[in-house]
């Protein structure tokens, strides 16, 4: 029997073809594609524009990680954050961090099915992209759902 999930996938996959064959907008095409990576993943998955907007990032991403070992069990949503304004993110990052978490896990569907969120401010070096700065920030996302 096939998943639900390869289904969307595939279906998502058949739409883009016969929409890239046609001569369609391609941010149309795009935005489908966004649309069934929500609906395989949840809604609320990607990152909402507020997040951007709050720090002013030029890149948003997230990582989702589940993993056992014996028998604990751990789940963690990764909300990075790349290239914010220097000037909102110097005065109490932190503060910043618990509000894109707030906003991440009210957002997202699926969040209580993770203990934890981690958001990870990166700053890179336009001259030498090898060079960069990271600050990470860890919340509870039952104690974030609870508020």
């Amino acid at each position: 029997m096939i998943s639900r999930q390869f289904k969307i996938l595939f279906f998502t996959f058949l739409s883009a073809i016969f929409l890239h064959s046609c001569s369609c907008d391609p941010e149309r095409i795009a935005s489908l594609a966004m649309r069934g990576m929500e609906t395989m993943m949840g809604e609320g998955f990607l990152p909402s524009d507020e997040i951007r907007a709050l720090g002013g990032f030029q890149y948003v991403s997230v990582n989702l990680n589940k993993s056992t070992t014996e028998d604990t069990e751990s789940s963690t949503i990764f909300l990075k954050l790349q290239n914010g304004d220097p000037l909102v993110l110097g005065n109490q990052p932190e503060v910043l961090a618990r509000k894109c978490a707030e906003i991440y896990v009210m957002d997202f569907e699926n969040a209580s099915d993770y203990q934890q969120i981690t958001v990870q401010f990166i700053q890179t070096d336009p001259q030498n992209p090898d060079n960069f700065a990271l600050q990470e920030y860890e919340f509870q996302v039952e104690d974030l759902l609870s508020t």
